[in-house]
């Protein structure tokens, strides 16, 4: 993770969000005299907060894995030509 002061910070605002959106790259700002914190686009922090919450659902974990071995022992689902047609939009 890049960091930058928080002086730094200030004077190059603009320049530090937009790669920080545009890189997907959390920034870390450091302070002096306080705590240090990171700057994230909203579109990060949405996936990270997604990939949180299936982590800590054990439910979904366990589908997950039960998905995993079915896939690697090549038994899973397989759809059909029209299928996937539709599912590609054609």
């Amino acid at each position: 993770m890049n960091s930058i002061s928080v002086n730094q910070f200030r004077e190059k605002l603009k320049h530090c969000v937009e790669k920080v959106i545009q890189e997907h790259q959390p920034l870390k700002v450091t302070r002096r005299n306080g705590k240090d914190f990171v700057v994230i686009s909203a579109e990060d922090w949405e996936r990270e907060q997604e990939t949180l919450y299936v982590l800590q659902n054990q439910s979904l974990m366990r589908q997950i894995a039960e998905s995993q071995v079915t896939h690697q022992a090549n038994k899973g689902y397989k759809p059909g030509a029209e299928e996937l047609n539709e599912i590609a939009g054609l």
